[in-house]
């Protein structure tokens, strides 16, 4: 057991163990400077519980994900089990709970499996990853535009109700139609992650933001460390990726380089 857990600590490097306890100790911080109200009938200490596990399993996913490795997944699926009850809890982001059930679960299983097949062939720890085209990025900001104005549009017609925007129905509306953005860009980031594009990284930077901005409206002050987090990790994993993308290129062109030159 003491072997195991050297071999853990060690495959991060001193970057990322200071990235990840930094955000772990800020968050337990902000808990106690700014405690969560009871809501919707649910007691503020168990919402603020919710809130500390679902960043603890985050940025442990997040991290492993920098690191392209397929482990991520499997702490995607606690991270996503946590996510789901605070939606229950606070009644709220129906579309992003359902993107949560239907796609995300799913897509987690499905993407271990696939990342599982693409091992890196020289560092077994790695998944090979690639980027996408001009015109695949113009078609996911299309899909983006409509889903957010379609999805938005549908929910604002949905009598749920919470307390949590005590009765203003204008920033409920709002913080609708924001959830409905990001919801699309989950979407999108799970098809990345499956098909191990480095573009995931440019949707979770946008996520973030959006996010941010839902948790400011909604007074959940905590998450702002969990967004914190999001913006540094992905900003370090787009790094990485693009170093790694860059580099297997180049063993590639070489690789070929070679063959043509031994056929001839």
């Amino acid at each position: 057991m003491k072997e195991k857990i050297k071999k853990v600590w060690n495959f991060f490097t001193t970057y990322e163990k200071i990235w990840f306890f930094s955000i772990l100790i800020l968050s337990i911080i902000f808990a106690f400077l700014f405690p969560e109200e009871d809501t919707n009938g649910v007691n503020g200490t168990l919402i603020m519980v919710l809130y500390l596990c679902d960043i603890f399993f985050n940025i442990l996913c997040e991290l492993l994900l920098s690191k392209q490795s397929k482990w991520n997944f499997v702490v995607s699926l606690i991270v996503e089990i946590f996510e789901i009850a605070i939606c229950i809890v606070l009644s709220y982001r129906f579309a992003t709970m359902a993107v949560t059930i239907f796609f995300w679960i799913p897509i987690d299983i499905i993407s271990f499996i696939n990342w599982n097949r693409h091992q890196d062939k020289e560092e077994k720890d790695l998944t090979e990853v690639r980027k996408l085209s001009g015109i695949q990025e113009i078609i996911c900001i299309i899909g983006i535009i409509i889903w957010t104005v379609g999805v938005g549009y549908f929910l604002t017609y949905l009598n749920i109700g919470t307390e949590l925007f005590h009765g203003n129905k204008t920033l409920e509306i709002v913080v609708t139609y924001l959830d409905a953005c990001v919801s699309a860009l989950g979407v999108l980031n799970g098809l990345f992650i499956l098909l191990r594009y480095r573009e995931q990284w440019i949707t979770w930077i946008l996520s973030a933001i959006l996010e941010g901005v839902i948790n400011v409206l909604s007074g959940q002050i905590v998450l702002l460390v969990l967004k914190l987090g999001y913006l540094t990790n992905s900003v370090y994993g787009y790094i990485n990726w693009t170093k790694y993308i860059k580099k297997h290129n180049i063993k590639i062109k070489t690789s070929k380089q070679l063959k043509e030159a031994s056929s001839n």
